[in-house]
């Protein structure tokens, strides 16, 4: 058996979304900045595309730019505020992913704003009063804080972050890369400047994503080049890869509850046999409360063999990961781990993440290599 536990990296592409990006590939290759009948009928399909975007979100079409993938979608919210305002302050989280924390601490060593990391409850929430700390102490700043985090699967209360960010005239980023098309998100209700997704984390293609920019603002672009994106983002747009997003988007919200319901089975399941057969065992961040439910962080108990652990689950088959799929070419350990922590120099930690393509029967074959590999008893 062959089991795939590492949504949270990439999801596979649903074979409905696939092909229409065939059909796009094969017979809409127009370039959508010609004049011709060929780009016009590209262009048509993209504003289409955003069309569908923005009505799934509660957004106005005009406020949705497509764009490579989430890592382009962070740093442009991110480069673009502090280019265009004078805001010399961003406040962000140990938590978030590196296309953040990276795009920050650059932003701070080129000297243009400062960065302040809000501290941490200990399961792993944002400690929301430090955060009102840091807002009201500071002047207008740029909050980046993530929805729903890759790697503990914790949840921010953005209606909350949203209030705050609002009482203190704060510019407010929110990485929703894990939960768009997890959760609805009714952008005219939540107040957030910017958001990021990637198609892929919702069986779409990679490549592709997308940008939502609340009206109000006015921010300069990250890439220069043509008149593409309403002159947000040069380059000659993706036209198969964002018909295939919001394809990949439609079939998501229309089947939502269903397969929230079937993934959330499938996590609490993984809990249950986990606890119930390898002793020891912890849960990491807020995996029984305000959690993701795609993912599911493991600590698993004391062996010499820690670091073996996931290639020996590869061997038989099985792919999760310990933590960010950006990171794993690093020798240093997950950073999100580290932030709350954690010490994993002799238990290892494993991230389970899963789709609607999950089965508790594969759940039963990956526990049953686990306790082979702790040599724990299998439980009746």
């Amino acid at each position: 058996m062959k089991v795939y536990f590492d949504n949270a990296a990439t999801t596979a592409i649903d074979p409905e979304v696939l092909k229409e990006m065939v059909k796009v590939l094969g017979t809409n290759f127009g370039n959508p900045s010609s004049i011709h009948s060929y780009g016009r009928e590209a262009k048509a399909l993209i504003e289409k595309a955003r069309k569908t975007v923005a009505g799934y979100l509660n957004a106005s079409p005009a406020e949705i730019f497509f764009t490579g993938g989430g890592t382009e979608a962070d740093n442009m919210a991110i480069r673009s505020t502090i280019d265009s305002y004078d805001i010399k302050h961003i406040i962000t989280s140990p938590l978030e992913h590196h296309a953040v924390l990276h795009s920050a601490e650059e932003i701070q060593r080129e000297g243009k704003a400062k960065v302040s990391i809000v501290k941490l409850q200990k399961n792993g929430h944002i400690d929301l009063q430090d955060l009102e700390r840091l807002l009201k102490e500071n002047s207008r700043s740029l909050v980046s804080l993530m929805h729903a985090n890759n790697e503990i699967g914790n949840l921010l209360p953005i209606d909350e972050v949203s209030a705050l960010c609002t009482k203190y005239d704060a510019i407010f980023h929110c990485d929703t890369v894990q939960s768009v098309c997890h959760y609805p998100l009714d952008l005219q209700k939540t107040k957030v400047h910017f958001i990021a997704a990637a198609a892929h984390k919702f069986h779409g293609p990679k490549g592709v994503g997308f940008i939502y920019i609340n009206g109000d603002l006015k921010v300069h672009p990250l890439i220069y080049g043509g008149a593409q994106e309403r002159n947000m983002r040069g380059g000659t747009e993706n036209v198969a890869g964002i018909v295939a997003l919001a394809k990949a988007m439609e079939m998501a919200y229309a089947e939502m509850k269903e397969h929230a319901a079937h993934i959330q089975g499938i996590k609490n399941y993984m809990i249950e046999k986990l606890e119930k057969t390898i002793p020891g065992i912890e849960l990491n961040g807020d995996a029984k409360g305000r959690s993701l439910y795609t993912v599911l962080n493991v600590m698993f108990p004391p062996t010499e063999d820690a670091e073996m652990l996931l290639m020996k689950l590869d061997i038989n088959g099985i792919a999760c990961s310990a933590g960010s799929a950006c990171t794993s070419g690093s020798l240093k350990g997950s950073h999100v781990i580290e932030a709350l922590g954690i010490d994993t120099s002799s238990r290892p930690v494993i991230r389970f993440s899963f789709s609607k393509y999950n089965t508790k029967e594969e759940v039963d074959f990956c526990v049953e290599k686990l306790v082979a590999f702790f040599k724990q008893p299998v439980s009746a």
